[in-house]
């Protein structure tokens, strides 16, 4: 076991992470640095000062990064219309980058020589945050106790911490939720329990965000965002902050059943995994950020941005954010959104998220030209038989070669 110091842990205060403090005291013997950021997730994080400082902790980093999470990690991923595996909108992926890159920021603060997190050895989360703070600090450690420990269930935490005299609220411990749950600005996601099953429903009560559809409001809302470089500033023509955007969102859309998803997806670990997920804002930014992009954007780079897509979500998805290669695909994707500006009107309805409109400066879409009447000679369709003719070329010499195309004929 290598020699350690300090470490910094991201923090909670919950049940593992209050047990892996004392772990890390105890196994070895260093002194601990807390971190809990405030990303959104829905709940007081002042809390944890007190179960930090209880459990002997001397420097304690509490930091409001809702701002930074949406401005600088779910807006540039939003530009590129980011999806994992068709239908995934990364709200725990994304947020990972961020908490490494502070854990690594408080280690140089304090000089601790090791950072150590509560995330799983059968998940992807262990893979986030390790690759993006050997990306940012190459020499860290990286201490993951549930990669070391025997502690493999909830009941043998609890008894660690009876042994330890860890101060827990044992009845709120036994009383929780039965799934495994994480929540930022962008999302709230649920796993395990009967979610293990991938045939059993999801429980009504389970979800937290927003209404089913079916018991959403019988008439619609109207809304309009407005777009600049990509990112939306103003909703309703009221200038917001990113993040303020976002929890508006969250809000309207959670009240019309927007934004619920349960799906199987594929962890970069090689597991298969059943998760349930509600993403109301970004199910809405996805939406119109698609439709002031179907103005304004060339074809071509339109397509070639849906083609790098994939690539782009898989490398978020599997925790490569600081690697060159995404730093590459950024830079292209941004340079394609200094156009992108604009209104969209959507409708919410039951779950739906609806285009009604969309205007642009920037627009290229011409009227005069995709006219059903008279285009006054703009655009001449006798030009239409050349082009033809010309994409056909290789078709037709292909059948002359007898190459046929019907199979087995």
């Amino acid at each position: 076991m290598s020699s350690v110091n300090k470490v910094v842990l991201a923090y909670s205060g919950g049940l593992d992470t209050s047990v892996i403090v004392r772990w890390l005291q105890d196994t070895y013997h260093c002194e601990v640095v807390t971190f809990t950021a405030d990303i959104g997730q829905g709940e007081e994080v002042e809390p944890a000062r007190a179960k930090a400082e209880a459990l002997g902790v001397k420097e304690i980093y509490i930091d409001d990064l809702r701002e930074e999470f949406v401005r600088d990690f779910v807006f540039p991923m939003f530009r590129a219309n980011t999806i994992y595996e068709g239908e995934y909108l990364l709200g725990t992926s994304i947020a990972r980058p961020l908490i490494a890159k502070r854990l690594v920021e408080i280690a140089n603060e304090t000089g601790a020589d090791a950072i150590s997190h509560g995330a799983t050895g059968k998940g992807n989360d262990q893979i986030r945050f390790e690759l993006g703070a050997y990306a940012l600090k190459p020499g860290i450690q990286v201490i993951a106790p549930w990669r070391e420990w025997d502690l493999n269930s909830r009941e043998s935490l609890m008894a660690y911490c009876a042994e330890r005299s860890i101060p827990v609220d044992f009845s709120s411990a036994s009383k929780k939720s039965p799934y495994s749950m994480d929540a930022n600005l962008l999302h709230i996601s649920y796993e395990g329990g009967v979610l293990e099953d991938p045939w059993c429903p999801p429980e009504e009560s389970m979800w937290r965000w927003s209404v089913s559809p079916e018991a959403a409001p019988e008439v619609g809302e109207e809304l309009t965002l407005t777009f600049e470089s990509g990112d939306v500033v103003a909703i309703d023509g009221e200038p917001m902050s990113p993040a303020t955007v976002l929890a508006h969102l969250n809000r309207v859309g959670g009240a019309h059943g927007i934004g619920r998803l349960d799906i199987v997806e594929n962890r970069y670990v090689g597991m298969k995994s059943r998760g349930c997920y509600e993403t109301p804002g970004g199910t809405i930014l996805l939406r119109a950020h698609r439709a002031i992009e179907s103005l304004t954007l060339d074809r071509e780079v339109a397509h070639l941005k849906d083609e790098l897509m994939p690539r782009y979500a898989k490398l978020i998805y599997n925790g490569y954010w600081w690697a060159p290669e995404r730093l590459m695909l950024q830079a292209a994707i941004d340079d394609s959104q200094t156009v992108v500006n604009g209104d969209v009107r959507l409708m919410l309805y039951k779950g739906n998220v609806i285009v009604t409109g969309r205007r642009s400066a920037d627009s290229l879409f011409d009227d005069a030209i995709a006219t059903f009447e008279d285009d006054a000679g703009k655009y001449d369709q006798a030009d239409a038989e050349g082009f033809i003719k010309l994409n056909a070329l290789r078709l037709r010499i292909a059948a002359e070669r007898g190459r046929s195309v019907l199979g087995g004929e």
